[in-house]
């Protein structure tokens, strides 16, 4: 018998501000959103929403879910991402994908993970590929990793990073093309997801893509935009040809991501042109000043969060501008159309907030993950 759960009262940003208004959610699905919803008759879980902020569900788009890192030896690999890590900062969709090393963290690990992660009641989705040319897939061709593969939702390659494959143009289509085969013939979308370095080309080839072949754009997703100034103003020409850039908060940057954003704003690029992106659970080394000495922590997730809720206090930003970077652009930008939005018939992904953004209460696909700013369900071994 499906589960019926009442929020009452709660101030909606769907993110459009929607008012204060009552939600219910049957299943894994927002059912009905009003005033006053009343269901009579039925077993009813009720939340008092009064004095809070709804959001959808935070997306990430961009975290190494199996652990990054492994730049100077085995031991400065990183560890796969515990669920309640995710909860902990409202992420209910990730998109898991490998780093510098496709050979010890690998793709067959990174499927395991991923439906794992669908186990324990989030959602989750991969990226074939990794810096390595071609993009070794899980199957035969990237577009059979679509096709055939339920979790995969597009490619992961780099560009301008001394680490990369150093891709030409034509390396590039071939792979655009392999994304958008297998993107429309499973009706997933598809993206070809382009980490960028620091070299000076930045996204050069890219942008002569896409001055070339406009219909391309689409599935064209470069990450990392604001790791210097050059190359994020090469994104705003991109973002003005129709592209969507993501802004890291983690990682190498220029300025803080909520100043990038507000930067972009200024020269031009629609809100809805931008996302934002943890880069998170990478293995980051430091140089301690005192010692001299390697130091190695987990790239942390709660960035997105902290810089949406910049945007609204330091950048003067409405909420429903603010959230859209980590809610509804991410979902167009990888064709999740269940996903971004709380709307009736769509995925019940749920964020509660205080007035000052405080995260309170998270539901992931109906089921209650956080309540009263406490996490109450969490992923297998970590009972």
């Amino acid at each position: 018998m499906m589960k019926f759960q009442l929020i009452k009262n709660v101030r909606l940003y769907a993110p459009e501000d929607l008012g204060v208004t009552d939600l219910l959610l049957c299943g894994e699905k927002t059912v009905a959103i009003g005033h006053g919803l009343d269901p009579t008759g039925l077993d009813v879980e009720v939340t008092d929403g009064c004095g809070l902020n709804a959001t959808p569900g935070l997306i990430d788009q961009h975290v190494h879910i199996i652990g990054g890192g492994g730049q100077t030896g085995f031991f400065s690999l990183a560890s796969e991402v515990p669920l309640s890590r995710l909860v902990a900062c409202g992420t209910t969709t990730v998109v898991g994908l490998l780093g510098t090393d496709g050979f010890v963290k690998t793709l067959p690990q990174l499927y395991s993970k991923t439906k794992a992660l669908c186990q324990d009641g989030i959602t989750a989705y991969m990226l074939t590929g990794f810096y390595g040319l071609p993009p070794p897939p899980l199957t035969a061709r990237v577009a059979e990793d679509l096709l055939f593969i339920d979790k995969v939702i597009g490619c992961k390659i780099a560009l301008s990073d001394d680490r990369s494959s150093h891709p030409d143009a034509t390396e590039l289509l071939r792979i655009i093309q392999q994304v958008r085969l297998g993107g429309f013939t499973s009706a997933k979308g598809g993206v070809m997801h382009v980490h960028l370095g620091n070299l000076p080309d930045g996204i050069g080839l890219l942008l002569d893509i896409a001055r070339r072949y406009p219909t391309l754009i689409p599935y064209i997703s470069p990450t990392h935009m604001g790791r210097t100034h050059d190359l994020f103003l090469q994104g705003v020409e991109f973002a003005k040809m129709g592209g969507m850039i993501d802004i890291s908060t983690g990682g190498t940057k220029y300025a803080e991501p909520w100043e990038t954003v507000m930067e972009g704003l200024e020269l031009g690029v629609p809100m809805e042109r931008m996302t934002f992106s943890s880069d998170g659970n990478a293995g980051v080394r430091r140089r301690d000043p005192a010692t001299g000495e390697d130091i190695y922590r987990i790239a942390p997730l709660d960035k997105n969060l902290e810089q949406t809720v910049r945007l609204i206090t330091d950048g003067g930003l409405t909420p429903s501008q603010a959230f859209s970077l980590i809610t509804a652009n991410p979902a167009r930008n990888l064709k999740l159309t269940g996903k971004g939005r709380v709307a009736e018939g769509l995925d019940a992904d749920l964020c509660l907030f205080t007035d000052d953004w405080q995260l309170t209460d998270v539901w992931a696909r109906g089921s209650r993950f956080m309540r009263g700013g406490e996490i109450i369900r969490k992923g297998n071994f970590e009972q």
